[in-house]
Formats: C-alpha cells, structure tokens, sequence
C-alpha cells in the first residue's frame, strides 16, 4: 500500500524520531536550509546537519535507501577542484555557513563509514519548473525571465576580478529533468554508493544565460551589469564545473540538455502563460 502524506518538517522529523513512520523502501533528503546567505549557524547546524543525521540512522536501521542532498558550495571558490573523490574531502573549503553546514555531514558520514551505504549528491546551479517557492534562491532563469517580462532587461553582477569579465563568472548549469534523472540512477542501482557530483559537467556564464532566456522569449538582448552586494563579495563563486566522471564511470550514460536546450524547455513549456499546467498564475 502506498502512503501520501504531507508533514511539516519539525512533524516529520519528531515522527521519526519517535518511530512512528510506515516502513520505507528509500528516502530521498532533499530538504535543507538552501540559503547561501544565511548566517544563524545554530540553524544550519540544526537543519542541515543533525536532521540529516537522524534521518540517514533511521533509514539505515531499516535498510532503506538514503539519497540525500550535498552541495557544490562545499567546493568553496574551487581551488582544490571539482572532484567527487571522498579522499579529498578534507581539501574542501566552502565560503559560507551553507557550504560549511553540507560540508560537515559528508565528513561526518565518511568518518562514521556510512558513505559505502549511502549516497550524497553534490548538486550544482540547478534550474527547472516548480521553483516559486525558493524566493531569493530561485534560479536566475526563473528571476530573468520574469525581470525580461516585466522591464525588458536582465541584470546581471559586476565581477570584482580581472580575469571575468562583468556576467563572465561561470557555473555549471543543470537542468533539473537530467538531475532528477542523475538522483533516480542511484535509486535504480542500490550497489552504487558514495558521494558523486550532479552537474552538466560543463561551465557557462551568466552572459551565456542571459542570453538564451532572452533567446527563449523571442526578444533583443538588454543585459545591466550592477554592483554585487558587498556582503557577499567574498564569498562568491567566479568558477564551478561538475567533474562528471564518476557518475558516467559508475553505469549513468543518459545525454545531458544544453543550457540553451535547458533554458528553452523550461521558459517555453512552463513559464509562459497557459503553456503548461502548474506554471506561474
């Protein structure tokens, strides 16, 4: 018998902690405070670290599958790479309490030996439909989109580095149908454990987004370069790109969209008006 059921997470998790949860085949964590500006550590380390914990002993006690969600913030401004080797992971350092609180529970899971069970994804710049709900954190597709709609023009952040130039710094864009595909390979291959990077395995920059929403809507290219926060200044990414190989080495050989192919499904099929079902009223 299947069993839907929502609960708020501080229900969820008592209701685990308590026993009192039907028994579970796999448990996909995807849940966190996603926030990269967040500063209230004692919430990261709640949220982030110890529900991950309580959840990933409570699905192993029961044999069930834990997938749970890891970040690439915990690569930090990447100076150490972008490999999903677990024998590096003391290399790592992320730039923000977010990437700090991800980073934590992957050496916890390492050091307590649950990484031969489990698996922990490290997710990059992910875009895709059904994302109102993030607010500020939603991708900058949704966001330029809806600034293109309403002003014509997409802004973009200045570069503070001389070798970027303004919406030069680059990420690695994954459309949110290929990191669902990428999460359920290892759903359907329980022999696979350990940490592996989600990403398109390619780094493009925001102009290149930019671009291709403003491709997508059928208009002329208007990019406002403005100055970057400088609370955040010193903790931002110029440069992330999934090493891929892992994955593609353990048996995943579906083809990856483009991010102009990424951008187009998502605008098109789901964020103009009446196209899809579900998309913004």
């Amino acid at each position: 018998m299947t069993h839907t059921r929502f609960l708020d997470r501080d229900e969820f998790i008592n209701a685990v902690r308590g026993g009192d949860v039907p028994k579970v085949e796999a448990i996909f964590h995807m849940g966190a405070c996603s926030s990269t500006t967040e500063t209230d550590e004692d919430f990261l380390r709640i949220n982030n670290l110890e529900y991950t914990q309580t959840l990933a002993r409570f699905a192993l006690d029961r044999d069930a599958r834990y997938i749970y969600a890891s970040s690439a913030a915990s690569y930090g401004n990447g100076e150490q790479g972008y490999s999903d080797d677990e024998s590096r992971l003391d290399e790592l350092k992320p730039l923000n309490p977010y990437g700090h609180s991800k980073h934590r529970f992957d050496l916890w899971a390492r050091d307590e030996g649950l990484l031969k069970h489990i698996v922990g994804l490290k997710y990059f710049n992910v875009f895709g439909p059904n994302e109102y709900h993030k607010e500020d954190m939603r991708s900058m597709v949704l966001k330029g989109h809806e600034q293109v709609r309403d002003t014509g023009r997409i802004r973009l952040f200045k570069s503070y580095r001389p070798e970027y130039a303004d919406g030069g710094q680059e990420r690695d864009f994954v459309y949110i149908k290929d990191a669902v595909a990428m999460t359920l390979f290892f759903f359907d291959h329980p022999e696979v454990n350990g940490i592996f990077n989600i990403g398109s395995g390619s780094a493009r920059n925001w102009n290149d987004l930019a671009r291709a929403i403003f491709n997508a809507m059928g208009e002329k290219p208007f990019i406002e370069y403005i100055e970057m926060p400088a609370s955040i200044r010193d903790q931002y990414q110029y440069h992330t790109c999934a090493d891929i190989r892992k994955i593609r080495e353990a048996g995943f050989n579906r083809s990856l969209s483009s991010l102009e192919e990424g951008v187009r499904d998502y605008i098109c099929e789901y964020l103009i008006p009446g196209r899809r079902l579900g998309s913004n009223p």
